[in-house]
């Protein structure tokens, strides 16, 4: 168990955040998430001096991505801190309502706060926890770039079509909002998968196409959500079945 979480848990700390295209577009949160999520992953082994080399392997493979694809600069942090005036109301009612949900959550941890800390660790600190978190955040947004990679040669043949044609508008209205519902699609399909529920993943698969399928948008974009639903399948199925079988159920 503890090489399984220690190869599904670092593996999503690298692939969920560039997956997401984070090393472009947020490159110090990228390398942010890796660190946290890679410290929660090795956290049970912390006294050993094995994780945390591999902690550190996955930080500068994170540090890596973002300097290859920066290579013209890093962007600034992307976070101003603006000061406003003390005597203001709106900013003296914020105060209150902050203070009262301190107030809350004081009360609320001295009720019930060691019993939720035991909990938390017990699920938190569980290798198949972590396992499967791992594998369902490597399936949900590691998909997404390969997703894009086999739908790429469709968007290449809409974007050559002339301007004025209708079907390159109807295929373009049916890509946008893809990439959304792919990671909805995949979390859906590896949530039912790893519970060992199929038939369930087999409806949903089903209700999607039926909602995007269903209307007539032309070669391009049946291509497109064909290529896009396939790849979004194989990753959910692949990681669900790794998943599962790293944490000694049977792989189906």
């Amino acid at each position: 168990m503890e090489t399984a979480r220690l190869l599904f848990g670092l593996s999503a700390a690298v692939l969920a955040p560039w997956g997401l295209g984070w090393q472009r577009s947020r490159p110090w949160s990228m390398v942010a998430f890796t660190a946290a999520y890679g410290f929660y992953v090795i956290a049970p082994y912390s006294s050993q001096p094995r994780p945390w080399f591999a902690l550190a392997g996955v930080a500068l493979l994170a540090v890596a991505a973002v300097f290859l694809y920066n290579a013209a600069g890093l962007p600034s942090p992307g976070f101003t801190v603006t000061i406003g005036s003390v005597f203001s109301p709106a900013r003296g009612l914020s105060r209150l309502g902050a203070g009262l949900l301190g107030c809350a959550i004081l009360v609320s941890g001295w009720v019930a706060g060691a019993r939720a800390l035991q909990l938390g660790d017990q699920f938190l600190l569980n290798g198949r926890t972590t396992v499967v978190l791992s594998a369902g955040l490597i399936a949900v947004f590691a998909g997404g770039p390969l997703a894009m990679l086999a739908t790429s040669g469709v968007l290449r043949q809409v974007n050559a079509l002339p301007a004025s044609d209708p079907e390159r508008q109807r295929a373009l209205d049916f890509m946008t909002g893809g990439g959304t519902i792919g990671l909805l699609e995949r979390a859906l399909l590896f949530a039912f998968l790893v519970a060992g529920q199929p038939e369930a993943a087999a409806l949903a698969l089903t209700a999607k196409s039926l909602a995007r399928g269903s209307s007539d948008h032309g070669k391009y974009a049946s291509e497109y959500f064909l290529l896009g639903t396939l790849t979004s399948v194989i990753a959910a199925v692949v990681m669900s079945m790794a998943a599962r079988s790293a944490t000694g159920l049977s792989v189906l």
